[in-house]
């Protein structure tokens, strides 16, 4: 049978982003933690560590976070970036204000620009996020691509013969698959992630990105009702979909 980890329920709250370890303390106190309904008082007890956990335990009244290994999809809106520590707008900044400080920390898979819209995942699991960044899973990128001129129909041999050299690079791009909607709006497929790949493609073709949206990765596809700026944690299942 496989034995459930425990772990001291200061330790745990502290990891999970709730304050130091002094600050669960005080909040168990003064009766603001509680599990199955009983409130916590002395919080240097060993609780399990199961799945469930969340759903039984209770912060002022306020079903506990996901564990660690929460997968968070969020629509990104423009103007925001994928960092730390940038000035301006960040990703980070939408979600609640006690998972900047978990540990491990929620860092994004991956990255979108700036002026880049659409799936964004971000996960405190360092082995998951390195498996779905990891060039040698091939993992498609699908974004929405609008352009400033109309194509002329030489784009999509040139991206899916796997021989295009950006400029500045000495190495081709894999082949990626583009999928012509209109004159000037099409879909594009790349397995890679370099620095702003998808601009840069169409760049050498002679055109210009006037809008890029990422609508799906892998077999995850970003939610038709999931506005900009709204997130949602994604289920294994969900999880197991980037992969297929």
């Amino acid at each position: 049978m496989t034995k459930v980890p425990t772990c001291r329920i200061d330790k745990l709250l502290a990891s999970m982003g709730y304050g130091s370890r002094n600050d669960v303390a005080r909040l168990a106190r003064t009766g603001r933690i509680s599990c199955d309904a009983v409130k916590i008082f002395d919080v240097t007890k060993r609780i399990p560590v199961t799945p469930d956990l969340p759903t039984r335990m209770q912060v002022d009244g306020t079903a506990l976070d996901p564990l660690s290994g929460m997968v968070i999809l969020l629509h990104k809106p423009l103007g925001m970036t994928c960092s730390h520590k940038e000035d301006g707008a960040l990703v980070y900044d939408i979600l609640p204000d006690r998972w900047k400080r978990r540990n491990p920390a929620v860092s994004t898979v991956g990255r979108l620009d700036k002026q880049t819209s659409g799936l964004l995942l971000l996960t405190d699991d360092g082995d998951l996020l390195h498996r779905i960044i990891s060039p040698k899973r091939h993992i498609k990128k699908t974004y929405r691509v609008q352009l400033a001129r109309p194509l002329d129909g030489t784009e999509a041999d040139l991206f899916a013969a796997g021989d295009l050299m950006l400029h500045g690079e000495d190495k081709p791009l894999a082949a990626a698959a583009l999928d012509v909607i209109s004159d000037t709006e099409a879909l594009l497929s790349v397995t890679e992630g370099r620095y702003h790949q998808v601009r840069r493609m169409f760049a050498a073709a002679g055109n210009h990105v006037t809008a890029l949206h990422r609508e799906r990765l892998g077999g995850l596809s970003l939610p038709e009702d999931l506005a900009p700026g709204q997130w949602t944690l994604l289920s294994h299942d969900e999880i197991a979909l980037i992969f297929q």
